[in-house]
């Protein structure tokens, strides 16, 4: 009897074991796709002085490089919900993924379409994992919402950070195709991260319980439509410096290198507040003060950099806590406000395409 229960007894170990890791292996790998969703395309900023000379792009051209990846999440956000209904939410999200990697490969050949083309790629596939994020959170973290959506913050802001910061260096040193393919380590990390999860389970989405696809209108919603306008005017402001604010700071006297770092600074900043906000937002009934704070502060940082550059270390570091508290709050919005995944979906997708579209 005795190596009986000693068997037993194993078995119920490891059943402890694979129950307390499913957890930490998923929120793993959420923070592997949340790494994903920002630098990508933010990291181009610090090299478009060079992407300019190199495929002699005029201005417009230049500022459609960065629009790009804004317009393809207005155009993608309101499908993703729906091609996660179809395909699951683990899969449509390892799709993502793939788009991701894809179009930085697109990106890097060295031929002017593939600049394009390969961002359009990447974008769509952050278009995806950025609706689809806050869903499967509120799916398999119903009550610890604000605080996984913080942990993911950190990530997006992490990310960001890092690729901004190394880009000029990086370009320096092997060119800008190595500075720009450099990214690829992350989508290529998720992609093995994430490789776990597609069949651990049935269903994603499509499993969750809730109600049909065609009975939520947020579209209708009071509600909805100021998460949605919340969210469009926060990326509306965080969109435009992250585009222009290293060539804004190179025009002012500052070297490429140092406008780099502090255009990672200022995405540094922005993963701050998901270190924080998580454990405020659990004890508050009430979120307006700390929405209106955040706006306050990245409204200080922007006349800070009109009359006082020189400060621009400290408007850097406001801006990015401001506007990576106001969009963390938008995206713990759509899983506060809502009842289930399908809602989250639902709404992430509404605020992010008339968001984005704004931006």
């Amino acid at each position: 009897m005795e190596p009986g229960r000693r068997l037993n007894q194993s078995r119920a170990a490891e059943a402890t074991r694979i129950v307390v890791a499913r957890p930490l292996l998923l929120v793993v790998g959420l923070v592997a796709i949340a790494a994903n969703l920002r630098g990508p395309f933010t990291g181009v900023a610090p090299i478009l002085g060079t992407l300019e000379s190199v495929f002699t792009l005029s201005p417009p051209a230049a500022g459609l490089l960065t629009t790009l990846p804004l317009l393809a999440f207005g155009i993608i956000s309101p499908f993703a919900a729906a091609f996660a209904r179809k395909w699951g939410l683990d899969r449509a999200l390892f799709v993502a993924l793939l788009l991701i990697a894809g179009g930085m490969i697109v990106r890097a050949i060295g031929v002017a379409w593939g600049l394009f083309l390969g961002t359009a790629i990447l974008a769509a596939g952050i278009a995806i994992g950025n609706v689809l994020l806050p869903s499967i959170v509120k799916r398999d973290f119903p009550t610890r919402v604000p605080t996984i959506m913080g942990i993911c913050a950190v990530a997006m802001g992490g990310g960001g950070a890092v690729l901004s910061a190394v880009a000029v260096p990086l370009e320096g040193a092997f060119g800008w195709r190595v500075a720009l393919a450099a990214a690829l380590v992350l989508p290529l990390v998720g992609i093995v991260l994430w490789r776990r999860q597609l069949g651990a389970r049935g269903g994603g989405l499509a499993a969750a319980a809730a109600m049909p696809p065609g009975r939520q209108r947020v579209w209708r919603s009071g509600l909805a439509w100021q998460v949605t306008l919340f969210m469009g005017t926060n990326s509306l402001l965080y969109y435009v410096l992250i585009a222009w604010l290293p060539m804004i700071l190179t025009a002012a006297g500052l070297s490429p290198s140092a406008a780099g770092s502090l255009h990672g600074l200022m995405q540094l900043a922005s993963a701050i507040p998901g270190l924080m906000l998580g454990a405020v937002v659990n004890r508050m009934k009430d979120q307006r003060l700390l929405a209106a704070a955040m706006g306050l502060l990245m409204g200080v940082a922007l006349v800070g950099f009109h009359v006082a550059i020189g400060w621009a270390t400290l408007w850097a570091f406001c801006f990015g806590f401001g506007s990576g508290g106001g969009v963390l709050l938008a995206l713990m919005f759509m899983g506060l406000r809502t009842h289930n995944a399908h809602q989250a979906a639902a709404l992430s997708g509404m605020a992010q395409c008339v968001g984005y579209l704004l931006a």
